[in-house]
């Protein structure tokens, strides 16, 4: 495994790490945030190009306003009115989404921590432990994210966490891929499935409203292989309110196993990946809100110029008890996989 040096976050230091397998695929991972920094995935060619959106120096992920390739967490997506009720106990976060909480905390989350790294015979182990009451989550937590590249060509993604009182943990990567490339320009041009018969259709700000919704016979209806810009400007009041598609979907036949939940692909065909995880729902995000910015390599991110698919427990899951439950503790540990598999 090779590591070099990417820099320093106060006093400690950040590390860039790479894990790959004997085709040509490989994750470099870092201890900031656990991020993916790059990804060179294979096509049906021969080719293998980084196919995740990213910055080429630490300073930029310190900012990282987007999120790329990071960890979140305690909880990631939202939680309305920033607060939630457990045991009794009323849980105020960081209000940073309008009225509502996004991603725990956007200085302080997972995703701008150092994390520790242990490096394992065929991937890379980061831990982080937050404190009780650190950004108005309960409990002492330690997470876990372990980062393997199989002979598969799968990037293989283990979650564990612990806690010692009952609390919210909902882990997921944010990692934005475009299959041509990470400059490449628009995904609007890529096929999207999902295996998801239904969503959970949010309000203006982007919080589920408690429903969960068919897709059938709407532009979220990805039952079906279509091209994401087909529909995604659609006069849709749900595509409207997030400006395109940004929702969480609702994975089928969800048993505790993991199973094929999305399959995404370049226009060309040259370029597949499937997503597996046992989680209950997918964040679908088409980068809406990608703002032109530097990206690595000199390449510039503009508007659509990525997709995330964050594997997930619901959004605002802590206030909606007909969701499944993401309160984790002393008698429930947090396990979690997910896999992005280039086929």
């Amino acid at each position: 495994m090779k590591k070099e040096l990417f820099g320093k976050a106060g006093n400690e230091e950040v590390f860039l790490y790479t894990v790959e397998n004997s085709h040509g695929m490989k994750a470099v991972v870092s201890n900031f945030g656990a991020l993916i920094v790059r990804l060179y995935a294979p096509d049906q060619n021969g080719g293998v190009a980084d196919v995740a959106l990213g910055y080429d120096t630490l300073e930029q992920y310190k900012e990282n306003g987007c999120f790329f390739g990071a960890v979140i967490g305690p909880n990631a997506n939202r939680i309305g009115k920033a607060q939630y009720k457990l045991d009794g106990v009323i849980y105020h976060l960081d209000v940073n989404d309008g009225a509502n909480n996004l991603h725990s905390h956007k200085e302080l989350g997972a995703h701008k921590r150092v994390w520790s790294a242990e490096e394992k015979e065929n991937g890379i182990l980061f831990t982080l432990e937050i404190g009780d009451g650190e950004m108005g989550f309960g409990g002492n937590k330690a997470l876990h994210v372990l980062y393997e590249v199989t002979e598969d060509n799968e990037l293989r993604i283990t979650y564990d966490a612990d806690s010692d009182q009952d609390t919210i943990i909902n882990l997921t990567n944010h990692c934005y891929f475009n299959l041509d490339g990470h400059g490449a320009g628009s995904i609007e041009n890529h096929k999207l499935q999902l295996f998801a018969s239904s969503y959970t259709p949010t309000d203006a700000g982007s919080i589920p409203v408690g429903e969960i919704a068919p897709v059938a016979g709407t532009p979220m209806d990805f039952t079906e292989a279509h091209v994401i810009g087909e529909r995604i400007d659609a006069d849709f009041e749900q595509l409207k309110l997030a400006g395109g598609y940004d929702h969480n979907w609702v994975c089928d036949d969800c048993d505790g196993s993991v199973r094929k939940i999305a399959v995404a692909q370049n226009a060309s065909g040259s370029r597949t990946m499937e997503v597996y995880t046992d989680l209950p729902g997918v964040q679908f995000y088409a980068g809406n809100f990608i703002t032109s910015q530097p990206g690595k390599e000199g390449k510039n991110y503009g508007r659509r110029s990525g997709l995330a698919l964050e594997t997930q427990f619901f959004p605002d899951t802590p206030n909606k008890p007909q969701f499944p439950s993401a309160v984790f503790g002393p008698k429930r540990h947090y396990h979690t996989t997910t896999i992005y598999r280039f086929v």
